[in-house]
């Protein structure tokens, strides 16, 4: 099959996206541009809600006083980059000599205060501020706009309705708790607040006041967000004391298939430490991860990579943040190069992807278009059946021979 049959037969990506369930990043294909009719009956159908949930009449009508429909906001909810950026490009961005030297200084200048979450959350320092880096570059970009009126625009549009609404509850208790002035309740269009840039409901969940003036100020106030970082990977699982990971070599003649295996296993295996040193002691679990296959570098990542994707999903974002991490700690640049050919599949395509995997019996937990460590394990099968190196990393020739060879039938879910 040709480049170009490929196209043909990948035409009905775009529908199959259209269908997919949606992150807070994503298109909704059910959004509608926003009348001041509609912006003022959601408004008004919402106060029973908000009552319920313990908010005065006071607080709400403060809150959406003077507010209207923000039409840069619907703009930004759909224009979505399609491709990513390669993985190599996006951590020498992530990685700039400007947030190593900005990371550094914050290290030095609230180092009383990092050691204090380090000691109470036990996550330490250097990952703290290169999260706080990664999201707002030390609390210097963390966006202008109106939560309250971003997350209202966004529901009354029918963007994510049912999680936008919730988390426009969650922005009301805020201001209810008195923890931040109704005008400095400012984000990201998509409604992530402050210099940790979290949503509403993270916020309740995770922000702590960490220096103890009575309120949980994400925006101004840096020892609370420190203590908010520090406390949201303790509850998201971080384990003191466990490396993220590191870059390592594998040697020729290598079985790609091998995803997952504890450290001894490893190191019988001959994967070794990239640039020198030797694989933990410890009897502990790491996948091996090719974020741009297996022509770039590769990497063991434990339980706390998984960890700081859950602050955020991406691959490449935990592992700009892990590296930046181990920069500020006088660690050094990867050895291997990136691959100049790294093309990043489109969206369209990743969700395709996910649909087909599904289809042929492996597990998809949602259609978004992250590709998890499960479905790499399921890429990693497939590309071996096809004759292909059996990385994990997807390519335009895992989609060319899937394309040409449908599932069978749906199956069972593995």
């Amino acid at each position: 099959m040709t480049r170009f049959a490929a196209v043909i037969a990948l035409a009905a990506v775009a529908a199959l996206a259209a269908l997919a369930p949606l992150s807070p990043t994503f298109a909704d294909p059910r959004q509608q541009d926003v009348t001041a009719t509609d912006f003022d009956t959601y408004v008004r159908n919402l106060w029973p809600q908000a009552e319920r949930r313990g908010i005065t009449r006071a607080t709400f009508d403060l809150a959406f006083r003077g507010v209207t429909p923000d039409a840069a906001i619907i703009a930004a909810s759909r224009k979505q980059a399609e491709y990513g950026r390669p993985v190599g490009a996006y951590v020498a961005g992530a990685v700039s000599p400007a947030r190593l030297a900005g990371g550094r200084q914050m290290l030095a200048k609230w180092a009383d205060t990092l050691a204090a979450a380090e000691r109470q959350y036990g996550v330490d320092r250097a990952m703290l501020v290169a999260i706080w880096g990664m999201e707002t570059s030390y609390g210097g970009h963390y966006g202008g706009k109106d939560i309250i009126r971003s997350l209202v625009t966004l529901a009354t549009s029918g963007y994510r309705e049912a999680f936008c609404r919730e988390q426009l509850l969650q922005a009301l208790a805020i201001l209810q708790q008195g923890h931040i002035a109704r005008d400095k309740m400012t984000g990201s269009w998509a409604g992530a607040m402050g210099q940790p840039q979290f949503i509403p409901s993270s916020f309740m969940r995770w922000a702590v006041d960490f220096s103890g003036d009575g309120r949980r100020d994400i925006w101004t106030n840096v020892p609370d967000v420190i203590g908010s970082i520090a406390n949201y990977f303790r509850d998201n699982g971080w384990q003191p004391g466990l490396p993220w990971g590191f870059e390592v070599t594998v040697p020729r003649h290598f079985d790609f298939s091998k995803s997952r295996a504890r450290f001894a296993e490893w190191r019988a295996l001959g994967v070794r430490r990239a640039g020198g040193g030797a694989l933990p002691e410890e009897d502990g679990d790491a996948y091996l991860l090719f974020p741009a296959g297996a022509a770039g570098p590769a990497f063991l990542v434990t339980a706390n990579f998984e960890a700081i994707k859950r602050y955020n999903i991406s691959d490449a974002y935990a592992l700009a943040v892990a590296h930046l991490a181990d920069r500020l700690r006088g660690g050094q640049p990867f050895v291997t190069a990136w691959p100049k050919d790294d093309k990043q599949m489109s969206r369209a395509e990743r969700i395709w992807l996910q649909r087909d995997l599904a289809a042929r019996g492996f597990r998809v937990d949602n259609f978004v278009g992250q590709i998890d460590f499960v479905q790499r394990d399921a890429i990693r099968a497939l590309q071996a059946k096809a004759g292909l190196r059996p990385d994990g990393h997807p390519t335009d020739d895992l989609l060319l021979w899937l394309a040409a060879n449908p599932p069978a039938d749906a199956g069972a879910a593995r």
